[in-house]
């Protein structure tokens, strides 16, 4: 038996900057310095563009480093994604005079200090990074919902650079990835166990947003009370797990 195929197509960034307005081609990208939080807890939102190992720079605490995927046909693990290579988003947050947006450690300071390169989930040494810091107003208490706040904000601005990706076209793709789900009858099941974190402010996992590794859409294990849940393995690869640490 044998489901619908995962494509996923890859535009590689040799050029970020940031300007007035977002602009994308297949292999450069411009992001908009303005951006309204809309949220009233937020006293300021701050967007910058690091170029690759620009580290020196002093930040608030770590709150996600995150890829830039968008689907483009079907649902997560079937259909189309297209996603970009030589850039990713590094979030930070804190309170005014008040808390870093941390649970188990804070990772305030010089970014080369906090953040390891050339590591599963974060940024080549090669890449441009989108750095995207947030201070809330001075006395906001800092719990979950501030930090949910914060993390739908940040998605909300990734989603005006996913609608223009949705729009490249799939033949100006550097690298094409086709992956099937096949069973075969008679032969032995085999399942990937993963243990995925679910408890506190910024301990969290969402699962099955609208874009991959998004926000919008997305159900907090925590909400579901960590119980077990059964994905294919071409909805992990399309991003159904987005974890929020």
């Amino acid at each position: 038996m044998r489901g619908e195929p995962l494509k996923i197509k890859v535009f590689h960034m040799s050029e970020v900057t940031i300007g007035d307005q977002f602009h994308m081609a297949h292999d450069r990208l411009q992001i908009n310095k303005h951006f309204d939080s809309e949220c009233p807890d937020i006293q300021e939102l701050t967007i910058q563009v690091l170029q690759p190992n620009q580290l020196d720079v002093e930040t608030n605490t770590i709150m996600d480093v995150m890829p830039i995927s968008t689907k483009v046909l079907g649902t997560l693990g079937t259909g189309i994604t297209h996603t970009l290579t030589g850039v990713a988003v590094v979030m930070t947050g804190a309170i005014e005079e008040g808390e870093q947006m941390h649970e188990f450690g804070s990772s305030e300071g010089f970014l080369r200090d906090h953040l390891r390169l050339n590591q599963s989930g974060t940024p080549k040494d090669t890449d441009f990074i989108i750095w995207i810091d947030l201070v809330a107003k001075k006395g906001t208490p800092f719990n979950r919902e501030l930090s949910l706040k914060m993390f739908e904000i940040v998605d909300r601005y990734l989603q005006e650079i996913r609608e223009r990706m949705k729009m490249l076209e799939g033949n100006q793709a550097v690298e094409t990835h086709v992956y099937e789900e096949t069973s075969h009858s008679g032969k032995p099941k085999v399942a990937l166990v993963k243990q995925v974190a679910g408890q506190g402010v910024m301990y969290d996992m969402l699962l099955f947003p609208e874009e991959p590794s998004g926000f919008k859409g997305g159900v907090s294990i925590i909400d579901v009370n960590n119980m077990p849940v059964f994905l294919s393995a071409n909805e992990y690869r399309d991003g159904v797990i987005r974890s929020m640490v």
